[in-house]
């Protein structure tokens, strides 16, 4: 690693520890009730006068705002004697706006507010969306956005906790009714029909000019998170429209510690995906990209075939192991093509891989890559396919070649590997012959020094692959 990469890793690491101090004052003098167990810290009022339900204020940030956003409306609130919450830590504020770990209609919902009334609400969103509305934040999604240019958001729901039980016997939230029926708390909606909206008019900057018109039309959503969406679209450029698949890098969506986010990762993608592509390698080939209200896209080649984790999820019994080594042989070669290009993937595994109907293998997803000769100094990855030295300046080729270690262990006992408590293939499965059993067992070593290249480990398994036990289903793999 650069002495530049290791320097920008210990300030990213400083900023943190700074940032999450700042926060934990912030909520001790402002958000001191920390029910154990709870995701929330509360600035608690007396409770007379405040309704079950009403207008919500949401205001956002990100982890690296997010007290300062605290810090200028903590004081008003808490003058005006009004009840708000916010996340216990900045681990949970990145979190709340991944959309992985709490439900995707959390993201930006930070500071939580509860006016007292529909009067409150709008009073207290004019002076918080002024306080707040130079800070750069993530979109509630759902919500309705008080002002253009600013992070207040509203929505119609609960105060207290209502629940209400379905015909089909699900417990869901809920929201008392004008005649005090109960009806489910939709958070995918501002408000219900009945609830007239207090805020229309109120902020004179929400209404902006049409965007101009794009040729893509998406026509589903593969995959929703807080850094954006990916979406399977039309390409209407030519005069025949061809499928494709439509990235989307949000503004603000999921900032890391050092700054970056959703718009930036998807453009560093497009980067990397016409480097790898100029250097043969075969990855998804890069039709446009284009910028919409700070959102970056990018349009590419729309795979046929499914997600080698499908085709897992999918199976009956356990692969063979001649196919496994034919996945094994694509994977190598792909690792060693990417790194010989120059780049780490950082990002390998079964959802990330694609299964064509020819079982040709296709990789997918590189927002995390990195130059071999520039490592990047923010983790990346998943658990399973990371090595042990994870958490330290780590040589990302070496990483690429544990996570080529851990999918051969994968398909061959279809367990993800766990290097804190290592379970031998042999264990697993029999007949494991003992040369896959050693590179596996070779690739998944602690020491990055002693893990073999994609390259040898890609003649390898050729050369297993040849040995005549396995050559009878080796043509039985090439006819599939």
């Amino acid at each position: 690693m650069t002495e530049d990469s290791i320097w920008r890793t210990v300030i990213a690491g400083r900023r943190a520890t700074a940032l999450e101090r700042r926060w934990q004052n912030l909520c001790a003098l402002y958000l001191p009730h920390a029910p154990r167990g709870s995701l929330w810290r509360y600035h608690r009022v007396s409770s007379r006068g405040t309704p079950a339900c009403g207008w919500k204020l949401h205001v956002s940030a990100s982890i690296l705002n997010a007290a300062t956003t605290l810090m200028r409306i903590g004081p008003v609130l808490a003058e005006r004697g009004v009840q708000f919450k916010a996340p216990r830590s900045l681990i949970d504020v990145m979190h709340l706006n991944s959309g992985l770990h709490h439900r995707y209609s959390q993201i930006g919902k930070i500071v939580t507010v509860y006016p007292r009334s529909a009067t409150e609400a709008v009073e207290l969103a004019q002076i918080l969306n002024r306080l707040t509305r130079c800070l750069a934040a993530p979109s509630v999604p759902f919500d309705q956005r008080f002002s253009r240019h600013g992070n207040v958001y509203y929505r119609f729901g609960a105060f207290r906790q209502l629940e209400m039980i379905l015909t089909s016997g699900e417990r869901v939230a809920a929201v008392r009714g004008p005649g005090g029926t109960l009806e489910p708390d939709i958070r995918e909606r501002t408000r219900p029909d009945w609830a007239q909206d207090p805020f229309a008019g109120k902020a004179r900057s929400q209404t902006c000019r049409t965007a101009d018109p794009v040729p893509f039309r998406a026509l589903r959503a593969v995959v929703q998170r807080g850094k954006g969406g990916v979406y399977q679209a039309i390409d209407f450029r030519d005069k025949s429209p061809r499928l494709c698949l439509l990235k989307e890098g949000r503004l603000s969506g999921e900032t890391s510690w050092d700054g970056r986010d959703g718009a930036w990762r998807v453009r560093h993608e497009e980067r990397v995906l016409l480097h790898l592509a100029a250097a043969g390698v075969s990855v998804p080939k890069v039709y446009s990209a284009f910028e919409l209200q700070g959102n970056y896209y990018l349009a590419m080649e729309f795979i046929a075939g499914e997600t080698l984790l499908h085709a897992l999820q999918k199976l009956q019994r356990r692969i063979p192991i001649s196919r496994v080594l034919h996945f094994g042989v694509q994977l190598a070669n792909l690792f060693a093509q990417i790194h010989r290009a120059g780049w780490a993937w950082r990002d390998c595994k079964p959802k990330n891989i694609m299964v064509t109907p020819e079982g040709r293998l296709v990789p997918i997803d590189f927002e995390g890559a990195a130059p071999l000769n520039k490592p990047d100094h923010l983790l990346w990855g998943t658990e399973g396919f990371t090595p042990p030295e994870y958490f330290d300046i780590l040589d990302g080729a070496a990483a690429d070649r544990y996570a080529l270690g851990a999918m051969l262990y994968l398909l061959l006992t279809g367990r993800i590997y766990d290097h804190s408590q290592p379970v031998s293939v042999s264990k697993l499965r029999k007949n494991v012959p003992l040369a896959v059993r050693d590179l596996v067992e070779v690739l998944l070593d602690v020491s990055p020094a002693k893990r073999p290249s994609a390259r040898a480990s890609a003649a390898r398994m050729t050369s297993i692959l040849l040995q005549s036990s396995l050559r009878p289903s080796l043509k039985a793999v090439k006819a599939a």
